[in-house]
């Protein structure tokens, strides 16, 4: 049976280990690449107040079909099994996951800045 396929944008409720390896819940996160195989690229949605420059808080997280106002953790990138995915919720208007994209390149340009 071949993988589903995601789209960037959409939101997904997925079961996500714990940092410390010690158990799994079950989160909102946001696509941010499919690669066509049996993983994805995700970060993290959360219900928790922005902490640092590059959290995103959603403009109209309801479009998304979260619950609860919702920020984006564009530093916590993760890739995730597919089969971790418990079910889609909805797509963020684009206005939020261009805010995202744009994020994101800004997290990967400090990544990979040479050390001066």
């Amino acid at each position: 049976m071949a993988a589903p396929v995601y789209s960037k944008g959409e939101v997904l409720l997925a079961f996500l280990v714990f940092s410390g390896g010690q158990g799994a819940k079950r989160r909102p996160v946001l696509v941010v690449h499919d690669f066509g195989d049996a993983d994805l690229l995700v970060v993290p949605i959360t219900s928790q107040r922005a902490r640092v420059g590059t959290d995103l808080v959603l403009s109209d997280w309801k479009s998304g079909g979260l619950k609860l106002p919702s920020t984006v953790r564009t530093e916590k990138l993760a890739t995730i099994e597919k089969s971790c995915v418990a079910r889609r919720l909805r797509t963020l208007l684009p206005e939020d996951f261009t805010r995202v994209t744009e994020t994101l390149a800004t997290v990967f340009r400090q990544i990979l800045k040479r050390s001066e």
